[in-house]
């Protein structure tokens, strides 16, 4: 089964599952506190992986001209059936729009399922204006949260997985990779990385089950802690800014 196969049978229940959920919202709030200043109402932002345009609606609703493109066409179909703009377009295919944004943004581990990342980074450099910003999530070399859950129920194979960096294969979404923070720099030639930090250094990943009084305690320390060298690289997530040379 293709990525886009099985986002297509999982979109109706993606909010349920993971937007909706206290995880979900504090990792996604954790993102948009460090994304928002950076683009103003009149902008135009394209949403890389949009989903079902949790993230664009966010922006349409400050005044953002969003743009969202994923590669499953269930998801982009929740995306416009919430007035959002959202064309189905593999991330490969970035290169192929004819706009110029003032910005870009690509959420929760979409860019991890792409192999050539200095190839999509040098079409992506193509879309973005000078001056403009972009933010990367990815899922980073090591999350912490993963080791313990995992090597707690004996499952080292997953306990270990993200540390080779390599490629892991999954049945459903196919090659996931793991690049270094280094690794992403270098394949953005074209952008300035100006910070990073971790998303989900306390909140754990999804599928571990926590009350949400819990997650929203934990949420706290990572506004805190999140940010610091060494622990932001314990995070599910790495949350990278950069600017367009």
């Amino acid at each position: 089964m293709s990525a886009p196969a099985a986002f297509d049978q999982f979109a109706a229940r993606y909010d349920e599952r993971w937007t909706n959920t206290a995880i979900g919202r504090a990792q996604r709030n954790q993102v948009w506190r460090a994304i928002d200043p950076l683009f103003r109402p009149g902008d135009r932002l394209l949403d890389i992986g949009c989903g079902t345009g949790e993230d664009a609606a966010h922006w349409a609703a400050r005044g953002i001209a969003v743009e969202g493109t994923d590669a499953s066409p269930a998801m982009i179909g929740i995306a416009r059936q919430r007035g959002l703009t959202a064309t189905v377009l593999r991330a490969e295919q970035i290169g192929s729009l004819k706009s110029v944004y003032d910005g870009a943004h690509s959420n929760f581990g979409v860019l991890n399922c792409i192999e050539d990342l200095p190839a999509f980074a040098h079409d992506l450099a193509s879309r973005v204006r000078p001056g403009g910003a972009l933010a990367i999530c990815t899922m980073g070399r090591f999350c912490f949260w993963e080791t313990l859950y995992y090597a707690s129920r004996f499952q080292f194979g997953k306990a270990f997985r993200r540390i080779s960096g390599t490629v892991y294969e999954t049945p459903k979404f196919g090659t996931i990779r793991y690049p270094t923070v280094q690794a992403l720099r270098s394949a953005f030639a074209d952008f300035d990385l100006r910070q990073w930090s971790g998303i989900g250094l306390f909140v754990p990943p999804s599928y571990v089950s926590l009350p949400a009084r819990l997650v929203a305690m934990l949420n706290a320390l990572d506004r805190v802690f999140a940010r610091l060298p060494l622990l932001r690289a314990l995070a599910d997530h790495r949350l990278l800014i950069f600017v367009r040379k």
